[in-house]
């Protein structure tokens, strides 16, 4: 006669992480899903020409205005898919810019020595000591307010924040055991860094470039808050921010859908990150 073997059951006293971290990752997922189709959409269909001012001032939302129209008698549903498109431009495009100089310039300040290796952490520290907006305000005044100058301007200032981070982790890389035996057997240093040092860093590095692409967003809404942004008849979500502004009490739809749907992208890439963290470090891994 066999003995049954008992079901396996979990520990009472071990509570169980791994469903909240999923569940993170995928509300990140579906909020920043949401809004990266209607920016699809937007590209293939929106239900009204971007300056298409024939709806009348301030129109309440109905009659084929999904939700209302502004000052100018523009579709205020309109402005908003093309909102979402122009903040995916800005998120995608500031931190490609970012990625690319901040690691390239992170992986050479990594391998500086002495003065050198000195001179770059200042200038770094004090670039990075300068606000994202500042900064980009400072790059977008020098040229013309385009939203090809504000990703320009955010990709810049964001650079240098993942330079740092990269600089620190490749430090960290270059002084393990298997990196010194690298370099004894005469392997070179750009087969070290794409062999050994990236597949290393690039759990970090995505995080924090998610995280940036949240922060590159805001930055291109306070620049065309500012007026500094893409210019009309494109709306960016911080453009109609300012224009409802006025009118908030009368057609608070201008003002309301715009500032919800930022929140949710934002909100939706930090719990990607978040999300992306919990199961891309092995440390974390280990003590769920």
């Amino acid at each position: 006669m066999t003995t049954p073997v008992p079901a396996v059951t979990e520990l009472p006293g071990k509570p169980r992480s791994r469903p909240r971290r999923s569940a993170t990752l995928v509300t990140g997922s579906v909020l920043t899903g949401l809004v990266a189709l209607l920016a699809l959409i937007s590209l293939v269909w929106l239900p009204y020409e971007p300056d298409d001012t024939s709806g009348g001032r301030l129109a309440p939302p109905g009659d084929g205005h999904l939700l209302g129209t502004d000052k100018l008698g523009r579709d205020l549903f309109t402005q908003v898919m093309n909102g979402s498109r122009i903040a995916w431009e800005a998120g995608l495009g500031s931190v490609a810019i970012a990625a690319v100089l901040g690691i390239t310039l992170g992986v050479l300040a990594a391998y500086a020595q002495g003065w050198l290796d000195d001179t770059v952490s200042a200038l770094l520290d004090i670039l990075i000591a300068f606000p994202t907006l500042l900064l980009a305000m400072l790059i977008v005044a020098a040229r013309d307010a385009t939203l090809g100058s504000a990703i320009l301007a955010i990709g810049l200032a964001q650079s240098a924040v993942v330079a740092r981070l990269t600089r620190i982790l490749v430090k960290r890389v270059l002084s393990r055991d298997y990196i010194t035996a690298a370099r004894t057997s005469g392997t070179s240093r750009s087969r070290i860094v794409a062999a050994h040092i990236l597949p290393n860093i690039w759990p970090t590095l995505v995080v924090n470039l998610a995280l940036q692409f949240g922060l590159a967003v805001l930055a291109e809404a306070g620049l065309s808050y500012l007026g500094l942004g893409a210019p009309p008849p494109n709306a960016s979500w911080g453009g109609m921010l300012q224009q409802a502004q006025a009118t908030f009490t009368t057609a608070p739809a201008g003002a309301i859908a715009p500032g919800v749907l930022l929140v949710v992208l934002v909100v939706g890439v930090n719990l990607i990150a978040d999300g992306l963290r919990d199961t891309l470090d092995p440390a974390r891994r280990r003590s769920a």
